[in-house]
């Protein structure tokens, strides 16, 4: 890290991954939708927490659940009971690597940017 006139210098990364077609399967986002289901048990509960309507967020992870060919939510139907949301042993697993594999590129990133970015520019000229 180092420091400019406007404060210290940072790398950012966002990872997903995609289709063939360039369609977005998965990426922090949707990693964000179902921690948010998978503590409210509910999809109208996660919607209302990351303030997006219901049909967004179920259109975000059904259309990953297509892309995928696997399904991510387990879904009980309302009535007397209340109905909700559980996700699936896969989706667990793909929370789980996705969020490891994402601590380990921002880890990279941060030692490739200080090794090759801010080491050089950061040298005193002479």
């Amino acid at each position: 890290m180092t420091q400019s006139k406007e404060g210290p210098f940072f790398i950012r990364s966002k990872i997903w991954f995609e289709d063939g077609s360039g369609e977005v399967i998965f990426g922090l986002g949707r990693l964000k939708m179902l921690e948010a289901i998978e503590r409210h048990g509910s999809i109208q509960a996660a919607a209302k927490e990351m303030k997006m309507s219901y049909r967004a967020l179920w259109g975000r992870i059904t259309a990953t659940e297509n892309r995928m060919g696997r399904q991510l939510l387990t879904r009980n139907v309302g009535g007397a009971s209340g109905g909700g949301s559980q996700l699936t042993p896969f989706a667990k697993i793909l929370l789980e690597n996705f969020r490891d594999i994402h601590r380990r590129i921002a880890m990279e990133s941060d030692r490739l940017f200080q090794e090759e970015i801010l080491s050089k520019i950061t040298q005193t000229e002479e």
